[in-house]
């Protein structure tokens, strides 16, 4: 992680009292993340300050324009739902003392600013199946926060995310090439894949059909992506907004399945760890459609389990 000043950084945004420290925060790969401590008046309050990586988010202003439009339009919806602790139930945007939701630096990182939520966390790991029911229906939930979400539609932060046949097209013409020589070693799943890659085409062409509609999606449905209560065990926040975007309810389902079904985790190298648990399948469907209600229809609806094969 580069060094920053983080003090001088901190002091472009909206936070009063005194800077007393900061230091990296999270186990996040792709941005930098730290926790910043004020004092104000007595009290000690942190706040998440992160610098958006450009190298993998080609577009950080677009991709600030879409999380200021998505945390906005979710807390419209609490507040007028009569829900409590709307701070701790969404993503709250420091804005920068010029007003911005994002502050850019001399050198061009774009750097944004939330409130801490205090008293829940992360998991990277799931530690029962009530919290993968729980996970899913947050992310559900989300899903149903946005299905109204006014035009424009929200700009491509990552473009192609969940391209399949695009992927699939990209696999074959590596494997063609093979310019490490380490296709022989992979031949089984190589096989497997090839014979399977019909299995990309399904979502694009039920999309070009009409019969599923694109829908505001998070892309990046893992487990560590929801803030659980320390206190009550309950999913309180979708974090990490960064792929919000266009995309299929589906795909979003189907990474939660890639995430949470396996007792593995993602990059684990001992495939003796990797089972696919149907227990936790069961969790995950009955809470990703109890948070999502009413807005999928019926072929979206039919079509979860080949969201979660091809996904994964």
């Amino acid at each position: 992680m580069m060094e920053f000043d983080l003090k001088s950084i901190a002091g472009k945004f909206q936070v009063y009292g005194d800077y007393i420290s900061g230091q990296p925060y999270g186990t996040g790969h792709i941005n930098d993340t730290f926790a910043v401590t004020y004092s104000q008046a007595g009290h000690l309050v942190r706040y998440i300050l992160q610098r958006i990586n450009h190298n993998v988010f080609k577009q950080p202003i677009l991709l600030m324009n879409n999380v200021e439009r998505v945390v906005n339009h979710i807390r419209q919806k609490l507040v007028a739902e009569g829900v409590e602790d709307v701070s701790r139930r969404v993503l709250t945007l420091i804005e920068t003392t010029d007003g911005a939701a994002y502050h850019q630096d001399a050198d061009g990182n774009v750097w944004r600013m939330y409130f801490f939520i205090e008293g829940a966390q992360t998991y990277d790991v799931l530690e029962s199946i009530d919290q993968a029911r729980l996970a899913a229906q947050a992310f559900g939930h989300f899903q149903g926060q946005l299905a109204d979400l006014p035009e424009p539609p929200l700009g491509e932060t990552i473009p192609d995310f969940h391209n399949g046949p695009k992927r699939f097209q990209t696999f074959l013409e590596v494997l063609e090439k093979d310019a490490h020589n380490r296709a022989a070693s992979a031949k089984a799943e190589i096989d497997y894949l090839t014979a399977n890659g019909g299995i990309f085409d399904v979502f694009p062409k039920l999309v070009e059909s009409g019969v599923i509609p694109m829908r505001i999606t998070h892309n990046d449905t893992k487990i560590n992506n929801i803030m659980i209560d320390d206190n009550t065990g309950e999913a309180t926040c979708v974090i990490d907004l960064d792929t919000a975007m266009p995309g299929l309810a589906l795909y979003d389902f189907g990474d939660i399945v890639r995430t949470t079904v396996s007792t593995g985790a993602e990059d684990e190298v001992d495939l003796s760890k990797i089972e696919a648990q149907v227990p936790r399948f069961e969790a995950i469907v009955e809470g990703y459609l109890a948070g999502a209600g009413s807005f999928l229809n019926p072929t979206e609806v039919d079509h979860m389990v080949h969201g979660g094969k091809m996904i994964t």
